[in-house]
């Protein structure tokens, strides 16, 4: 550094648009006039920042009407290959003495082999000991970029503060040291180094080889405010070349002194960091920085520069009094109005996290109409963003978010996700489904073919889950039709779903990409996610590490996901080229004429701190390691630089997905500071007005009690026995079901229903009654086991459900083979007869021969049976339509007069020596006070059925939507008649 010449330090404000500042005070020192831009070398924070800067040299070179532009060497400072990207200029570094850098992923399943040697039994499984690793290996990431050694983790000042620590801290606090020891050890047997620590390595180096010969180029640090303290070491070197220079953004050059040492020490004490340090101010981090370059405050100095749009430096003055720290910010009550003017800034609230996409669309579409108007929109909230995207595609805005897609919601991510859950859920109904309806899954079929057979599959294995594993579905697509079809399938998925359920990851993965490949082709891996996921899975399947991983096959959905944690995917092209959405890292150094900051709540803007799992906050602190909240003033500091745009809007909604949402402490700083008064001159009413106006409908008046009148022709149908209580109590039912015969579908891996439970039951006693029919009877046990196992009813099902049944049908048996005088003579029969011309038909469950020679009408329930009050009403009309049938003769062999009507309940009872089974009848009986006298039960069913069919399938009455509420009905078709919109409005 030459004499009397102070560290080469400047500051760009918020105001003026750090990258564009940057490009317009570099030409006139370092431009064509001098020759030396070409040949400068600027080091920049990102690969993202080298793009930002790249595109405002483009920007300044426009408007200056040069034809030609070379620009200087970029190089980003977190890369791992610095010594290779600055080539000669570092004459190269690193080659000699500096060992290379691990592999990301070799480390990732070392630690977790360590991790599970050091814990024992206690250690973690598959994706969560994945995810323990990957925070471990932050935390020596962290601790290596603040220069922190190993030995310092058991040093004197951490060990002061084990005592008054909880226990579990200080056990993880062995187990960090532990673990960090062994893997340092592992590195020097196999001469490898952690990227950070390379890194470091690399400043250091290059700081020592600048300051014995400095370049003979300019260089010039420009936009990084990492303070880690070989960085800071290295920035401090640049500042006293001849030729280098260190830019800061959005530095507050206007801060008081006051102010500056209210927000702490920020490094420079002893211990470096305390309790009261404003660690949430935007500045703390940059002082932090200053303080590791030795550099004071007053050493800096403004970059300058002409040209360019800017909001007005008054912009500035106000955002620095807005971050004030508490003590400072007590000035505010005494703030004449026009220094809490945010000129060119407003405010959007909504009531929700779609109106705010929706709204946020709509001012980019607006802005766009401007020629070269450009926009920014910064949220740090990804639903908000994927939400925004969709949005702007209704007006062929193509927009891209620059903080990219997470590789697990991808197309192509999707599928080895969706086939590790099939394998964990054993192919059960749901998981299997939905792999094969994914949009790149065809097998060798087009996609349409592929389609039929896999709705007629989809079709087959409704209702509850069958028996785990490919086996029992080979029945449902026999009955489905799509045997060949199904065939391919079971070949691809046979190797992962049958077979041992522990396996080495590599090997999950070959199979995993095999069926992948099968299922999807070349499509799996055509597209940019595709790429991206080739690229992860081969890098995976190549490690030795991988190949010493047991995974358990219901671990294996956790671990694939974890593995593509951190993955993102990001277009290669196709966005707009005036609009930008990006997240807070990638906006840091943009520039656009209008900028949206959106989602700034609570939880999102900033994000939640989140205490450190591993180390204490205060063993952090004592190690020189900043505190969780340094976090909040990194978000601070990017929302006052995107407050430095010519114009901004701060947006969020009231609520979102989770339920009411908070504003941000920093819109909430925004509006004290604006006041109730100034507060209305800066509200954003249109976007949100058209937001709510562009989705908007008429109203609609709540839909009318259904009262549906088909033709005379349409109601003559049929008539079950089941569905005349159905036709009395609510007719709309019967008119859904029988007329418009519209039925139902279970759900995949649906329940057991009460109607699958009774089908269960009812075949297990008809094929019971029929082998004591012919004479060779078996115990019904054995008959209940054998129909389950040919159901192929899901293990966990019958274990849940099948004891109870066993018991109710042991009932059955006890009673049937104990009654006297009586006698089953027909069971599961059909059987049709005319009344008023119109065929009812039903299935008896079982008809005895009383020893009289009368008939015994029996029904078997699995839950409880009607009600009298709902007999005698006539809403249970099947036991008695059933005697009318039988007396009409409608069952073949079965004649005579039914006198005894009798439910059969499988439901628990106190009164059964089993515990479950009862038998219950509408009729009067004995000393019994309830029920309807016998002479007197089938005249008045025989009354109810007639006034049925008289009033609707003979006559002309509408089939009214719950005609009779107090009745029992199904909700099969609430939703069709809609019932919410008329129920309880006082209809007649």
């Amino acid at each position: 550094m030459s004499e009397g010449r102070g560290p080469a330090i400047y500051s760009i404000a918020a105001h003026r648009g750090f990258a564009d500042a940057l490009v317009a005070g570099l030409v006139p020192r370092y431009g064509d006039a001098r020759g030396n831009l070409p040949h400068c070398t600027l080091l920049l924070p990102s690969s993202r920042a080298i793009r930002t800067v790249s595109d405002a040299f483009v920007r300044h070179y426009g408007t200056e009407g040069r034809d030609g532009l070379l620009m200087p060497r970029m190089v980003a400072v977190g890369d791992l290959d610095l010594d290779e990207v600055l080539g000669p200029l570092l004459d190269p570094l690193g080659d000699a003495d500096i060992p290379p850098a691990v592999d990301p992923m070799v480390r990732r399943f070392r630690l977790a082999a360590i991790l599970k040697e050091e814990m024992g039994e206690t250690a973690p499984e598959g994706g969560a000991l994945l995810r323990y690793a990957a925070e471990v290996a932050a935390k020596m990431d962290r601790l290596l970029v603040e220069d922190i050694a190993p030995d310092d983790l058991l040093g004197e000042d951490v060990l002061g503060w084990l005592g008054s620590l909880a226990t579990h801290w200080e056990d993880n606090l062995h187990l960090f040291a532990r673990v960090q020891a062994r893997w340092l050890a592992w590195l020097q047997e196999h001469g490898r180094i952690d990227g950070a620590a390379r890194r470091n390595r690399l400043f250091s180096k290059a700081a020592e080889r600048w300051r014995a010969n400095p370049p003979a180029n300019p260089v010039i640090a420009a936009g990084v405010t990492s303070a880690a303290p070989a960085l800071a070491r290295l920035l401090r070197v640049v500042t006293e070349m001849p030729q280098g220079a260190v830019v800061l953004p959005d530095f507050d050059l206007t801060l008081s002194p006051e102010v500056w040492d209210e927000l702490g020490r920020a490094g420079a004490g002893t211990p470096p960091f305390a309790p009261e340090d404003a660690v949430t101010h935007p500045q703390y981090h940059l002082k932090l920085l200053l303080n590791r370059m030795a550099i004071a405050r007053e050493e800096v100095k403004p970059w300058h520069r002409k040209g360019m749009t800017a909001a007005a430096p008054e912009r500035s003055h106000a955002v620095s009094t807005l971050f004030l720290p508490p003590e400072a910010s007590r000035d505010w009550v005494a703030l004449p109005a026009d220094k809490r003017r945010l000129a060119g800034v407003r405010i959007m609230e909504c009531a929700t996290s779609e109106e705010e996409a929706q709204a946020v669309a709509l001012l980019v579409r607006q802005a766009l109409l401007e020629d070269e108007r450009r926009v920014a929109v910064v949220t740090p909230d990804r639903g908000l963003a994927q939400r925004l995207v969709h949005h702007l595609r209704r007006w062929n805005i193509a927009v891209d978010d620059s903080a990219g897609t997470p590789l697990a919601i991808t197309v192509a991510g999707r599928v080895p996700l969706l086939l590790a859950e099939a394998v964990a859920e054993q192919a059960a109904p749901v998981e299997l489904v939905a792999l094969l309806h994914h949009p790149l899954v065809r097998g060798s079929l087009e996609r349409g073919i592929w389609l039929d057979r896999l709705r007629a599959f989809d079709d087959a294995i409704r209702g509850p889950r069958q028996a785990p594993g490919l086996a029992p579905l080979a029945e449902y697509a026999r009955k489905a039709g799509v045997d060949d079809w199904w065939q391919d399938v079971g070949a691809v998925l046979s190797p992962l779903v049958e077979g041992d359920g522990i396996r080495i990851l590599a090997d999950w993965l070959d199979a995993i990409v095999t069926a992948g490949e099968a299922l999807c082709g070349e499509d799996l891996w055509a597209r940019e996610d595709g790429r991206s996921l080739s690229a992860l899975l081969d890098e995976v399947r190549m490690q030795e590490e991988a190949k010493a991983f047991w995974v358990a096959a219901a671990d294996l959905p956790a671990v694939i996901s974890e593995l593509m944690n951190g993955v993102t995917v990001r277009r290669p092209y196709g966005g707009h080229p005036r609009v930008a959405l990006y997240g807070l890292l990638e906006a840091r150094m943009s520039r656009a004429d209008l900028t949206i900051c959106a989602g700034l709540n609570e939880g999102s803007w900033p994000a939640t701190p989140s205490v450190d799992p591993l180390l204490a906050p205060a063993v952090l602190r004592a190690l020189g390691v900043p505190g969780a909240d340094f976090r909040i003033g990194l978000a601070a500091h990017d929302l006052a630089g995107a407050m430095g745009a010519p114009e901004v809007i701060l947006s969020r909604a009231a609520r979102d997905s989770d339920g009411p949402t908070i504003p941000s402490r920093f819109l909430l700083r925004v509006k004290a500071l604006l006041g109730d008064r100034l507060l209305e001159e800066h509200r954003e009413r249109d976007a949100v007005e058209w937001a709510r106006a562009l989705d908007a409908q008429a109203r609609l008046s709540p839909a009318e009690r259904p009262r549906p009148m088909p033709s005379s022709d349409q109601r003559r149908v049929k008539v079950s026995v089941t569905a005349l209580d159905r036709l009395r109590s609510d007719p709309y039912q019967f008119y859904a079901g029988q007329v418009l015969r519209l039925v139902q579908k279970d759900g995949l891996d649906a329940e057991p229903s009460p109607a699958w439970r009774g089908t269960v039951a009812h075949e297990i006693l008809e094929t019971w009654h029929k082998a004591r029919a012919e004479g060779a009877p078996r115990p019904m046990m054995e008959i209940a086991d054998e129909t389950l196992e040919q159901m192929n009813a899901h293990p966990l099902m019958r274990a849940l459900w099948e004891p109870r049944l066993m018991r109710a049908l042991q009932w059955v048996e006890q009673e049937i083979e104990g009654q006297e005088g009586r006698e089953p003579i027909a069971f599961e029969q059909w059987g049709s007869a005319e009344i008023r011309g119109v065929t009812v038909h039903g299935k008896v469950d079982r008809i005895d021969r009383m020893e009289d020679g009368s008939l015994a009408i029996v029904d078997y329930k699995t839950g409880g049976p009607p009600s009298n009050s709902q007999v005698e009403g006539g809403y249970a009309l099947q036991l008695g339509t059933l005697g009318i049938l039988a007396e009409m003769g409608a069952f073949e062999g079965v004649s005579g007069t039914p006198a005894a009507f009798e439910y059969w309940s499988l439901a628990s009872s106190g009164k059964s020596e089993t515990g479950f089974g009862y038998v219950a009848t509408p009729i009067k009986t004995g000393s019994r006070r309830g029920g309807i006298p016998p002479e007197e039960f089938l005249p008045q069913v025989h009354d109810h059925v007639e006034e049925a069919l008289d009033r609707w399938i003979l006559g002309a009455e509408p089939f009214t939507a719950r005609l009779n509420p107090d009745a029992s009905v199904y909700d099969t078709y609430d939703q069709l008649m809609r019932l919410e919109e008329w129920m309880g409005r006082g209809d007649e």
